[in-house]
């Protein structure tokens, strides 16, 4: 495992044809990053030196054969693949979609081995790497399946922190999918999310309504008076400081999330367009939940950007941040957890006299 200073951070490569390969150079390129981190990339030493060469970046890479053997202070790169891939920056092609996933699961195998201690992945193309062998709407629930613990996608900025009861979901199927236990288990994931990798002590969660203000009391929907109320009653008394549910749209506006640790959202778009709103280049999406870590940048693969060097890497940098700081956060929880009367310091013997 890594020292307090120098974690191993693994990065997928995402899809070779979006920014994922420019915003990991350009985030590593800075030297500074390597005296917070040790970076493993998963991909080629080959198709990343072309593409440096193009964006013209001044940065060497270290080719490894695995992530045991990366190297302190050096930009590491496990070659996954032998393949001469040619690359079109900017345009789809569905063919380039096995190699997103080639690097996907061998920084998964390393995480999961310990070779690497978190895991950044860059963008994928959901269409691209769709496969027989690999058939999931995105990270998230590959990682679900691939890592143990239950999955919860949270968006996280310095001011918000935003998580979904359902993330890649059609609109169709939400109404029916949110269940008293689905809501039990997010806000439970959301609320040990917060303690453990946050280091909050007793968070404040919001809950937002499914319908259109709440469902006016049956006029637009009675999910919320039938399923949310009672659901979120029960889980209040059990001691979980969570309020709700709240009209979606005048919950940001009104600056009524600045009141709370967390946030959770019904669906997808009704929690990320307001996150993306207010936090867009600055966010991370984590991955809690699991029994390891893992963020990604709050953007996809761009590929109206790709090969322009102009993509930023904020987010993409801010996303190696987070890992990095979450990864410290619940270490430090895990061992005040497992032993809480610790202090360090040995009581001293008094001997009684005779």
């Amino acid at each position: 495992m890594a020292t307090p200073n120098k974690i191993k951070v693994g990065v997928s490569i995402g899809d070779l044809n979006g920014i994922g390969s420019e915003i990991i150079l350009k985030t590593f390129s800075d030297n500074r990053m390597l005296d917070f981190c040790t970076p493993v990339i998963f991909g080629s030493v080959k198709l990343l030196s072309h593409i440096k060469k193009e964006l013209g970046l001044e940065l060497g890479l270290q080719g490894i054969e695995n992530a045991s053997k990366a190297v302190s202070k050096k930009v590491n790169v496990v070659n996954v693949w032998k393949d001469n891939v040619t690359v079109q920056l900017g345009a789809e092609d569905p063919s380039l979609g096995k190699y997103a996933v080639r690097s996907l699961e061998a920084a998964v195998d390393a995480l999961k081995s310990g070779g690497i201690d978190v895991l950044v992945t860059a963008p994928i193309h959901k269409s691209n790497v769709q496969s027989e062998s690999f058939q999931f709407p995105g990270h998230t629930d590959y990682l679900a399946q691939a890592l143990e613990g239950e999955s919860l996608m949270l968006m996280v900025s310095s001011s918000l922190r935003v998580g979904l009861l359902t993330d890649h979901l059609a609109v169709k199927d939400v109404s029916a999918a949110i269940t008293p236990d689905l809501i039990k288990k997010k806000v439970q994931l959301m609320k040990q999310a917060l303690i453990q990798d946050f280091g909050l002590i007793k968070p404040k969660i919001a809950m937002l309504g499914i319908n259109p203000h709440t469902g006016d009391n049956g006029v637009i929907g009675s999910e919320d008076d039938d399923v949310m109320r009672p659901t979120l009653d029960e889980i209040r008394q059990e001691g979980t400081l969570v309020f709700g549910p709240y009209a979606a749209d005048s919950f940001f506006g009104s600056g009524n999330y600045e009141n709370f640790d967390g946030i959770l959202a019904a669906y997808h778009d009704q929690g990320l367009i307001p996150f993306k709103t207010l936090s867009f280049g600055r966010g991370v999406n984590f991955t809690a939940g699991l029994s390891r870590i893992r963020t990604s940048p709050d953007h996809g693969t761009a590929f109206d950007l790709a090969g322009k060097n102009e993509a930023s890497f904020d987010s993409f940098k801010e996303a190696v941040f987070s890992a990095v700081k979450i990864y410290r956060k619940r270490t430090e929880y895990a061992e005040i957890s497992a032993n809480p009367l610790k202090t360090g310091r040995k009581r001293p013997v008094v001997k009684k006299k005779s």
